[in-house]
């Protein structure tokens, strides 16, 4: 038996796909969050054998919930279901440690398939994802680092070269401290500098700024 957490902050879709699984015989929901705080304690309590994960949550989205289950347990497998295609979604959620990524639009037997598969070891992407990270490796070698940063990390390094610290980014741009920090990190990782004020020296020698 498959024992799966599932994370999702709307009620309807938590009923409609736990009551699918469930009904498959090799499948067990053992747990349910509607946040990923509450997902993060779940998965280290009970660890399942798969975790659903949503994305976009009120309090700690999935990929902040995704990156802090991996760093406590890098073993837990970990499948993105969500609505977002964008890049801003995609890359940090597969960066963090997410072994599949699937839309919600996918049908209900589909992600009992993908749970079986990532189950057994496989990593299952919907196309559109897989040929994202197809295009980006193909890529790589050709693109200066701050060609990699997001849209929205682009923003979160111009507000840092302005000086504001994490929790006046987090006003200004009505987000949570803890998705701030998370773009703070990849932003650092990506430019591949140290700290913020190496991210602020790039940012202008690169004329970003």
């Amino acid at each position: 038996m498959i024992k799966v957490l599932f994370a999702d902050d709307h009620e309807m879709v938590r009923i409609g796909v736990s009551a699918y699984l469930s009904a498959q015989p090799d499948i067990d929901i053992i747990a349910e969050a509607d946040d990923g705080a509450p997902a993060v304690k779940l998965a280290l309590e009970l660890k399942p054998d798969i975790i659903l994960m949503d994305l976009v949550m009120k309090e700690m989205d999935g990929i902040e919930a995704t990156k802090k289950i991996i760093e406590a347990w890098p073993e837990a497998k970990i499948i993105i279901v969500t609505s977002f295609l964008d890049d801003e979604k995609v890359y940090p959620a597969l960066e963090v440690g997410a072994t599949s990524y699937l839309l919600k639009t996918s049908k209900a037997d589909e992600i009992a398939k993908a749970i079986r598969a990532t189950y057994n070891g496989q990593s299952i992407l919907e196309p559109e994802v897989a040929g994202k990270i197809m295009h980006r490796m193909r890529n790589k070698n050709e693109i200066l680092p701050h060609e990699q940063l997001t849209e929205r990390e682009k923003e979160i390094l111009l507000l840092i070269a302005k000086g504001k610290t994490n929790q006046e980014i987090a006003d200004e741009l009505f987000i949570a401290l803890k998705t701030v920090k998370v773009h703070v990190s990849n932003v650092l990782g990506k430019l591949e500098v140290q700290d913020r004020t190496q991210a602020v020296i790039y940012a202008f020698q690169n004329k970003l700024v």
